[in-house]
């Protein structure tokens, strides 16, 4: 670090930077473990084709996100495979049906890399409600 840098202080527990609720928890790797190996086909196929930085150099995960795990969420560009709740949190998700991954999985990954290329959307006011004009 050098002279005239402020260190940013370690955010508090289980709060993102400046203290905001951080909706990324730490993972439960065995509970993550049991999904991975409870994994639909269609869930299986779609992990082979995304893990290992495979589609566009983006990393996927599956991770607790509030209440829920994300099977495949990309961190940085902030994109969710599924699931209403992570839209919520300003999270992207593509809809993508199993029959489609087991169909077309071509077609599934030029899909989210459609939504990893999308300009951001913004994030959702406090507590998730939107404002009606």
């Amino acid at each position: 670090m050098r002279e005239g840098d402020e260190a940013t202080p370690p955010p508090a527990c289980g709060r993102g930077p400046g203290g905001r609720q951080a909706i990324f928890r730490q993972r439960n790797t065995a509970c993550a473990r049991d999904l991975r190996n409870n994994a639909s086909p269609s869930e299986r196929l779609l992990w082979q084709r995304l893990r290992n930085r495979q589609l566009d150099g983006h990393k996927f995960r599956q991770i607790p996100v509030g209440p829920f795990f994300a099977d495949f969420l990309c961190r940085e560009q902030k994109l969710v495979v599924r699931d209403r709740y992570f839209a919520a949190q300003g999270l992207g998700v593509p809809r993508i049906r199993n029959a489609d991954v087991m169909a077309n999985p071509e077609g599934v990954l030029l899909a989210i890399v459609q939504a990893l290329n999308a300009h951001p959307q913004p994030l959702p006011q406090a507590g998730g409600e939107k404002r009606s004009s």
